[in-house]
């Protein structure tokens, strides 16, 4: 993968038609399964039911959890949650996947304005749950979705107030610079007991308002997932498989306990590659210390940290099976060390590098995974996920996915931050409204490493006309410069 050619990549954007697309997916490599034409009635593959442990979907489209950077200071939602949260439910997926991203505890909060879901933010966590079914029926769409919630804590990257304050499982040759995490950082086994308990007890909290499931997050460098890697940690969480895995054994047992009726599912990053830095052209590289030592803190990656290997992922989910847990959300890598691999994008963020791939690499690496995984598991209901590089022939590729097997249900995440009504529209068979089709230019993410609110600041016109808007233009400037 890094010895790709140095030369700007092709917009999906000017790929006119479905051919186009699929011979351009062919020119760059990338096995990508892509139908010529979206079904829609009762035969369709998208609007196929499914029976799920935690309820019936009424069709295949899914809403991704997402990081919002607009809660207030002490964790709770504001109007612009409450916003996102209405669009969520008229949007017409039947799955909400966590929907957000809730930190356990304050300490572990990814920045100072996202959600906690702890006793003093029950209620305020209750009303989202109706704003969402709200939107639903003000959109005059039939049915209930199934509705989840993300638990999280940031561990290496958390930032609960203004500077970052890291957790960390594991002291990372590479990674420990870059968030200024000491020895006096590494979580101590009381403390990652002690965190046990914050999970189940969130997780009870949710079952109270109302959620059909709890996400126990394994993904994207969080704490679950980096103690999937601490493989020189010493003590019961770390070492072995069995000793990586602990954590996550122990909060399912604690929820089965705690909260018998709420169904618990994971979120995984799949396959994790080692941290990549921007190049001397700007293009991303791998930044491994100077023996290689970070290849081993890769799970399901390589002895080498540059390729997939998910031979752990697969007794990952072997695990999961006999933990009783069967909804699995698919992803891979980190936005902070890996972001190519993780969702693929033209434009990087303004602290990112160029990627060194054609972004439809990093879609066809994620789904060839995903295939895998739910062949090997069948028992498991797979999400799939990263699939909004694909942009205008989304709804091709997300009917292909589910009709050839690839996964149960197709995720949608910063999409639909522009294009809310993107599943009905595919649903119903309405045209694909291509001015409000997400073009990666991650202003999603600059905008929350530069404080402000988490939005689509291109497309959406709340964003799109605020103060906010010249604040992000801004700080851009200023990373050029």
């Amino acid at each position: 993968m890094t010895g790709t050619p140095r030369r700007r990549h092709v917009q999906v954007k000017s790929l006119a038609s479905v051919d186009a697309f699929r011979s351009h997916c062919e020119d760059v490599g990338a096995e990508i399964p892509v139908d010529d034409v979206i079904a829609t009635g009762d035969g369709a593959p998208l609007a196929q039911p499914l029976d799920t442990e935690a309820g019936r979907l009424g069709n295949r489209l899914a809403i991704l959890p997402m990081e919002g950077w607009d809660g207030t200071n002490d964790g709770r939602p504001t109007d612009l949650v409450r916003r996102r949260w209405s669009r969520f439910g008229s949007s017409g997926a039947d799955l909400i996947w966590g929907g957000e991203a809730f930190a356990v505890q304050h300490a572990g909060r990814a920045n100072p304005h996202q959600l906690v879901i702890e006793e003093r933010t029950a209620d305020d966590i209750a009303g989202l749950r109706r704003t969402l079914r709200d939107g639903r029926a003000e959109a005059g769409l039939d049915g209930e979705p199934v509705i989840g919630l993300q638990l999280t804590h940031s561990g290496r990257f958390s930032r609960p107030d203004d500077e970052p304050r890291p957790r960390i499982a594991y002291r990372h040759p590479v990674l420990d610079a870059r968030v200024g995490a000491g020895g006096d950082d590494v979580l101590s086994d009381d403390d990652l007991d002690a965190l046990v308990g914050r999970f189940v007890a969130a997780a009870v909290i949710a079952e109270q308002a109302g959620f059909d499931f709890v996400d126990v997050k394994h993904c994207h460098g969080y704490l679950g997932h980096e103690l999937l890697s601490g493989v020189d940690r010493p003590g019961p969480y770390g070492g072995t498989f069995e000793g990586r895995t602990r954590f996550l054994r122990s909060v399912v047992e604690g929820i089965g306990s705690a909260a018998p009726r709420l169904v618990i599912g994971v979120r995984l990053s799949v396959f994790d590659l080692v941290a990549f830095r921007p190049g001397p052209d700007g293009v991303g590289e791998p930044d491994i210390a100077g023996d290689g030592a970070d290849a081993p803190f890769a799970f399901g990656g390589s002895a080498d940290g540059l390729r997939p290997d998910l031979r752990e992922t697969h007794r990952f989910c072997d695990l999961l099976g006999d933990l009783g847990v069967g909804l699995l959300c698919v992803t891979a890598g980190s936005p902070y060390y890996n972001p190519h691999i993780q969702r693929p994008a033209y434009f990087p963020p303004s602290d990112g590098y160029r990627p060194p791939e054609d972004p439809l690499v990093g879609v066809a690496r994620i789904l060839t995974a995903t295939a895998e995984i739910k062949a090997r598991h069948p028992g498991l209901v797979v999400v799939a996920s990263g699939l909004s590089y694909v942009q205008d022939w989304f709804g091709h590729v997300a009917q292909a996915v589910v009709g050839q097997g690839v996964a149960d249900v197709v995720g949608l995440g910063r999409m639909v931050l522009s294009y809310p009504t993107l599943p009905a529209d595919l649903l119903a068979g309405r045209p694909f409204e291509r001015r409000l089709v997400c073009r990666t230019f991650s202003d999603c993410t600059t905008a929350p490493r530069n404080g402000l609110v988490s939005g689509c600041y291109p497309l959406d016109p709340l964003y799109k006309d605020s103060d906010a808007r010249v604040q992000l233009a801004a700080a851009k400037r200023r990373t050029r410069d």
